[in-house]
């Protein structure tokens, strides 16, 4: 390579939010060649805003406690997976947000954050479930946050906004087979400031809508499926406290086990993305017993898919992350071995305790709850501090999330847990990515966001078939 040639790679390379994919994926040709259109089906699972730190503790922790690690760190110790790392950049940032990261993987190009699918100069880049769909895939996505999130839609369809009404509308032309998660107030006609009972319209125009865990179980595979199962399904820690959460809302194994079940039969395949989207929220409010086990309940689906996968020599695994968040990681201390295996008792969520607190609480009453929902006990010096922030609150705002004192929670319980946070958004980290099964051997050890969607096209051969922008 000239040294001009090579300034100008790296001018273009340290941008970073405007770099398109261009490369080949693979090896080498030989084996592009090898392996186009052999995969028929494509898993492809994120765990949303999940730093490498997230992984590594979610591991610990299953083997402390269980004795058996998670199904990801797992196939890394048996060697059965391809494994690489992704730059996670968009168009305008070297830190993305969730839509334009799922925008890279759906529409293969960098967007500018916030939007969906749509370039920096208004170019509509082609979802791939579209170009999956028109191939005669069937095609769908699971998460554990609204169905209308950022995650699902970058794979689905083109937006110039996140508003997850106006998303919920474009969904419905659709006809995707599997469209399951929460965010019922975006399909309610008693939510939605248009008043639109988008549940009736996607009803009268054939899907099979499901509201519980047990009318997904019973639903038939005749019928595109429409699980929309609350407005924000608990976080797993909650929801395993409290039998009637944990009787009516299905968990994300569950929800990815029956998009399996209900596409497999297409005989020309399917596509199914599965997001773990509350590991991120977890993140956002430096929550660990939220985030760790949220990523085991995300792992969980991870031992669905690639039991799928095993079985079959035409199914490809993608699992993954769209950006890191808050870095979380276990920091040395005085028993931290202990400190650390107190997350293994804890019944609830930082959020579980903090929205339970009213302003007339006393310090011994918070240290008493905080006791019975994680098995360590606060002084009243710190407990004093979390009700401080309680004073200046109405009721309504006692369960505004931005306004409950996460940040201050946690900086607390770091002293219990030795589990600390660089802060609380999005880093810009590379991420971890692994691929099992037929066309994982397409894989490089180094990758840009944008790669996957060329991917996963070049796998299934649906590239020859269905035009990419």
């Amino acid at each position: 390579m000239k040294r001009r040639d090579f300034l100008n790679f790296g001018m273009i390379a340290a941008a970073g939010g405007t770099l398109a994919s261009t490369t080949m994926i693979g090896h080498s040709a030989k084996a592009a060649e090898k392996s186009k259109g052999k995969t028929k089906n494509i898993i492809f699972l994120v765990s949303d805003g999940m730093s490498t730190g997230t992984l590594n503790m979610a591991d610990l922790l299953l083997r402390r406690k269980e004795g058996h690690g998670s199904h990801w760190i797992d196939l890394y110790r048996q060697n059965r997976i391809k494994r690489a790392l992704m730059d996670t950049a968009s168009a305008d940032s070297l830190v993305t947000d969730s839509a334009a990261a799922s925008s890279s993987w759906g529409g293969g190009h960098r967007v500018n954050n916030g939007t969906l699918n749509i370039g920096p100069d208004g170019t509509n880049y082609k979802p791939i479930l579209q170009k999956f769909r028109d191939a005669g895939k069937s095609v769908g996505c699971v998460t554990t946050v609204p169905v209308t999130h950022a995650t699902p839609a970058g794979f689905c369809i083109n937006a110039k906004t996140r508003d997850q009404a106006v998303i919920a509308d474009l969904y419905l032309p659709l006809h995707f087979d599997v469209m399951m998660g929460a965010g019922t107030q975006y399909f309610n006609k008693d939510k939605r400031k248009d008043g639109r009972d988008l549940f009736s319209e996607f009803t009268s125009g054939g899907y099979a809508l499901v509201r519980t865990k047990q009318e997904m179980n019973a639903a038939g595979s005749d019928k595109p499926l429409l699980g929309v199962f609350h407005e924000d399904i608990p976080y797993t820690l909650d929801q395993k406290s409290d039998d009637q959460l944990l009787s009516g809302i299905p968990t994300l194994a569950e929800m990815t086990q029956k998009a399996i079940a209900h596409m497999s039969s297409n005989p020309e395949g399917f596509v199914l993305q599965v997001e773990g989207g509350k590991v991120d929220w977890a993140a956002h409010a430096n929550d660990v017993g939220a985030l760790l086990y949220d990523q085991i309940a995300f792992d969980e689906a991870v031992g669905v898919a690639v039991a799928f996968a095993e079985k079959r020599d035409d199914t490809l695994v993608v699992i993954t992350t769209d950006h890191g968040n808050a870095n979380p990681g276990l920091i040395s201390s005085k028993n931290v071995n202990k400190k650390f295996d107190l997350i293994q008792n804890f019944k609830h969520t930082n959020e579980w305790v903090l929205k339970n607190v009213r302003k007339d609480d006393s310090p011994s009453q918070l240290i008493g709850q905080i006791s019975l929902a994680q098995g360590y006990t606060i002084t009243k010096d710190e407990a004093a501090e979390i009700l401080s922030h309680y004073a200046d609150l109405s009721n309504e705002g006692l369960y505004n999330d931005y306004k409950l004192p996460y940040k201050q929670f946690a900086q607390i319980q770091q002293n219990y847990t030795s589990v600390y946070w660089s802060g609380m958004s999005h880093s810009a980290d590379y991420v971890e990515l692994a691929m099992f099964g037929q066309g994982s051997e397409l894989l490089n050890p180094f990758v840009l966001n944008t790669d996957l969607h060329n991917l996963m096209l070049q796998a299934t051969g649906v590239n020859a078939l269905v035009a990419v922008p």
